[in-house]
């Protein structure tokens, strides 16, 4: 009877330092995260930046989670007909639960949002890295988080660049009586003005046929973006000149990510920094063979 209990005994002890094991993990087992699927607003087409990140995102946070945490993609603001200030709407109310949108998109939530896009703030992308790295990130959460949102990285969308179909614009004058699309925003909107320019507001989905119909002259955007959306196919001049940065944010709505357990929050935000990460290398790796 002795020799029963030892072994009774002995073998609780070792299925309690199993558990204890188990449990002590720093998040290598599927079952430290919630079971749960996640999905994912992105403005761009699936070969722009911003999709490019999110799915990149989405394959780190599976492949850390063992598929426990699932995330779907939706690009082209596909859960909002195209409106990205739909589809802002929709992260901020809980419709959807991540986005990457640009910081002018969300600026239709407070235009203090659109700070680095005031034209030649920033000279480089490793100044701007820095500048949001240090404070400009922190800066952004603490306005979105007045609206249910909280920012958790930042990626670069590109120094912004124009393109028309009328003349090679070398010249502030150049600009005068030109078409252009911009993406809305107080201070796009006034820049053109400035200069004499005809600026509209237009969500990106309708841009190409607009461009195509002679609807407007021209756009601006960043390389990568006026490279891969096939811009480049009706327009004819392009001018370099760096008058803008933008950069997209990831975007949790708070309860959404609040409501997750504690690990499968730190793997998120882990992740979207290392996307984030891994987009801005993307960019300053293809902004020179782009333009050339």
């Amino acid at each position: 009877m002795k020799k029963v209990l030892a072994m009774v005994l002995a073998l609780a002890m070792v299925f309690a330092l199993c558990a204890c094991g188990n449990g002590g993990n720093n998040g290598g087992d599927s079952a430290t995260y919630d079971k749960i699927t996640l999905t994912m607003a992105v403005n761009g087409t699936d070969t722009q930046v911003d999709s490019r990140v999110a799915n990149h995102f989405k394959e780190l946070v599976e492949e850390a989670t063992d598929g426990a945490v699932q995330i779907e993609v939706y690009p082209n603001d596909q859960l909002a007909g195209g409106n990205a200030s739909k589809g802002v709407e929709m992260v901020v109310n809980g419709s959807t639960d991540i986005a990457a949108y640009a910081t002018v998109s969300l600026s239709v939530l407070d235009p203090k949002l659109g700070i680095a896009l005031v034209p030649w703030t920033f000279s480089s992308y490793e100044q701007a890295r820095q500048v949001i790295d240090d404070t400009g990130l922190a800066y952004y959460d603490s306005i979105l988080q007045d609206y249910g949102l909280t920012a958790v990285g930042s990626f670069h969308n590109g120094f912004r660049q124009l393109s028309n179909n009328v003349r090679p614009v070398t010249a502030p004058e150049d600009l005068k009586g030109l078409k252009i699309r911009v993406p809305g925003g107080e201070i796009y909107m006034d820049f053109f003005r400035l200069l004499g320019a005809d600026p509209t507001n237009m969500n990106w989905s309708e841009v190409f046929t607009s461009l195509q119909q002679g609807a407007i002259d021209g756009q601006e955007n960043g390389v990568s973006v006026t490279s891969t959306s096939g811009v480049l196919e009706v327009q004819k001049y392009v001018t370099i000149w760096n008058y803008s940065y933008e950069n997209d944010l990831i975007v949790f709505n708070s309860d959404t990510l609040n409501g997750l357990n504690e690990a499968t929050q730190k793997v998120l935000k882990e992740k979207a920094v290392e996307a984030c990460n891994w987009g801005r290398d993307i960019v300053e790796q293809e902004h020179d063979q782009l333009i050339k």
